[in-house]
């Protein structure tokens, strides 16, 4: 008889796009008729909702799995959950302050992914990073198994509430790379010039007021930016401030996975900015892409690619790799960086690492 897995705190199956919505789809794909799984989606982001997908079964809960609401979306699908599975998996920690209470009324396993220390993102207000902190904290004292994702959030768990944390990544080759198609040279006046990318939230802790700064100044190559820059008044005032430049291209978000690798593939040099959220996948799709990479000098970044890429912490630092790093060396940075991510950030890898913890 297969074990019963139980998924908690994803948007839910098919996935869109999503770090864990993206893990969810791999993990049950690749363990199907290992374990009989059960992934609990969010009604409201689903207009047709599917019965199964991947071989699991999908239950739907008729709130956001995001912002506010997610606490209550997660402590319902664990009070679900633990009528029937064997293990239940908890991504994210916005439910987990009722964890020490779905402890004491159920025996069953619980495996929390506390993801990347949620509560230092810029973006929360005082009550929230407290409320986060919290749950973090109830999360770790009070799951069976803590995963993390990054060394440096395996370190912070050591240190901080002295349990050891299960070193987990994230996969990265489903990132397919992709020539630039002739509609895409049509479109993006970029597309036959050298381009740095990027492809984010446009959120403070990524650095894109550093980037935009270095290339405020830098015209060596252009510089792209897809991100959700309405959604902020950080975002909408970066974009006024430098949308004027000619050799920036601040882009909307791109849903097209075809299209967004197509412009991510060709791209000189990915430039990654984030300083939270531990192991980003989308640094470790641009590694699994072979893209050179200049990153933001902090922990997270340098775990993840093994000290192999550039790095900076400020606005003239950037301007100076990208100015004295000529296209050999990007070239040995590719290489290293495809190396590392054949080796550590394949989905195969990824799910054989869960089904030992299921």
């Amino acid at each position: 008889m297969l074990k019963k897995i139980a998924i908690v705190g994803s948007v839910g199956l098919p996935a869109s796009y999503g770090g864990w919505e993206t893990l969810v789809d791999h993990l049950t794909k690749r363990l199907e008729g290992k374990f009989e799984f059960t992934v609990f989606c969010s009604a409201k982001k689903y207009e047709k909702k599917m019965r199964t997908y991947n071989g699991a079964a999908l239950e739907y809960i008729n709130l956001d799995a995001n912002g506010a609401q997610s606490i209550v979306y997660d402590l319902v699908s664990m009070l679900k959950a633990i009528r029937f599975a064997d293990v239940i998996v908890v991504l994210g920690v916005s439910g987990c302050i009722f964890l020490p209470i779905i402890k004491l009324i159920s025996n069953k396993k619980i495996i929390v992914n506390i993801d990347g220390l949620e509560w230092r993102r810029a973006k929360w207000g005082r009550f929230a990073k407290w409320f986060l902190k919290k749950s973090e904290a109830a999360a770790v004292r009070s799951a069976d198994v803590v995963v993390v994702d990054n060394q440096a959030i395996q370190s912070y768990v050591e240190t901080q509430y002295r349990r050891s944390g299960a070193l987990i990544a994230y996969g990265a080759d489903h990132a397919v790379a992709r020539s630039m198609s002739a509609a895409a040279r049509e479109k993006y006046s970029f597309s036959d010039k050298r381009y740095a990318f990027k492809v984010c939230r446009i959120e403070p802790e990524n650095n894109l007021d550093i980037i935009l700064s270095c290339f405020e100044t830098y015209t060596g190559i252009d510089l792209v930016i897809i991100g959700n820059w309405n959604n902020s008044i950080y975002g909408e005032n970066l974009r006024k401030k430098y949308e004027h430049l000619a050799h920036v291209y601040l882009l909307d978000p791109i849903y097209h996975p075809e299209t967004l690798n197509e412009i991510r593939s060709n791209c000189h040099v990915y430039i990654h900015g984030h300083s939270a959220g531990g192991t980003n996948p989308s640094l470790v799709e641009a590694m699994y892409l072979g893209l050179p990479i200049a990153y933001f000098d902090c922990d997270f970044n340098r775990y993840t690619t093994h000290d192999a890429g550039l790095s900076f912490s400020n606005p003239d630092e950037l301007m100076n790799l990208l100015a004295s790093t000529d296209d050999v060396a990007f070239a040995a940075i590719g290489l290293k960086m495809k190396v590392l991510a054949d080796e550590f950030y394949t989905w195969d890898r990824i799910a054989k690492q869960y089904a030992e913890l299921f």
